[in-house]
């Protein structure tokens, strides 16, 4: 079992729901007086916005509904249902520290429907080292984040879309995107930003829209992009993201999204607004395995 950390008294002080063993956790991922989240030296990796993300921080530093973030030394795991249309476990620090508290904590309490997910190498590492947890399939994916407003300008032409436009834009998931997880009227989906053109009678439409969804205190979080198949090519779903990235990063700190690697298109469109990536996996219980993962 992994060690305690010692830090429950600040873990209640912040709201934050512990695990049922002795594992202290991320009571240091609270938000001060502006809103922003706040951490206590060296109680989080590096780069923590995958970690922010899930903990779908309130502007009271209370995570989000059902979240539980567990801690074993320089490991943080944050378990957060129905996040971007899965259960999933966010994962980052020292692979040896990520394996205990993963394999010896997190999984046996929250049951095998959630999937962990974070830095492809510190994935790999938790699939080699627990029984019964196998890569995910589907193409590799990438988290991209930025910090900055994008350069060029947020172009004209893109705006926040009001209920009639959403509607549309709704229309606009069924004929071209339909698998989506962000989708207006989802839970999550907090707002829709779409640029339009002219059709050839002179009426106008919707032909890209992006989603703020799923975003908490730290970390906005943009989903859902799309563009018309016959106005793709014209640089609209680079109108769009730059416009919601703009507003996240303002609003938030941080914008960030995940995208399937094998979306070259895509992936060159959030470089424009200004988003860096690095690879991302997650894992997933195998079918009829037994031991910790089977929770």
């Amino acid at each position: 079992m992994a060690e305690a950390d010692g830090l429950h008294g600040d873990i209640e002080a912040a709201g934050f729901p512990v695990g049922t063993g002795q594992l202290g956790t991320a009571g240091h991922l609270r938000a001060n007086d502006a809103g922003r989240p706040v951490a206590a030296p060296h109680s989080l990796p590096d780069d923590p916005g995958h970690l922010l993300w899930a903990a779908q921080l309130r502007p009271d530093g209370r995570p989000g509904p059902g979240v539980r973030v567990f801690r074993h030394r320089s490991a943080i795991a944050v378990a957060s249902p129905g996040l971007s249309g899965r259960d999933r476990i966010a994962v980052g620090g020292d692979a040896d520290d990520a394996l205990v508290l993963v394999r010896d904590e997190v999984l046996t309490e929250v049951g095998p429907g959630y999937r962990p997910f974070g830095d492809a190498e510190l994935i790999a590492a938790l699939v080699r080292g627990i029984p019964g947890l196998v890569a995910a399939g589907g193409p590799g994916f990438l988290w991209m984040e930025t910090a900055e407003p994008p350069r060029p300008a947020v172009p004209e032409g893109v705006r926040w879309l009001d209920a009639a436009g959403e509607r549309e834009a709704a229309a606009l998931f069924e004929d071209s995107f339909p698998g989506s997880y962000a989708r207006p009227g989802r839970p999550g989906a907090r707002r829709w930003a779409g640029a339009h053109g002219q059709q050839p009678d002179g009426t106008g439409m919707l032909l890209a829209v992006a989603g703020d969804a799923w975003s908490g205190v730290g970390c906005g979080f943009m989903a859902g992009v799309v563009t018309r198949p016959q106005a793709r090519g014209r640089g609209l779903g680079a109108a769009v993201s730059r416009f919601v990235v703009d507003a996240l990063v303002r609003e938030y700190g941080r914008a960030a999204l995940m995208v399937d690697a094998d979306n070259p298109a895509a992936i060159s469109a959030y470089r424009r607004a200004g988003m860096r990536g690095r690879e991302f996996a997650a894992a997933a219980r195998a079918r009829g395995s037994a031991g910790p993962c089977q929770g």
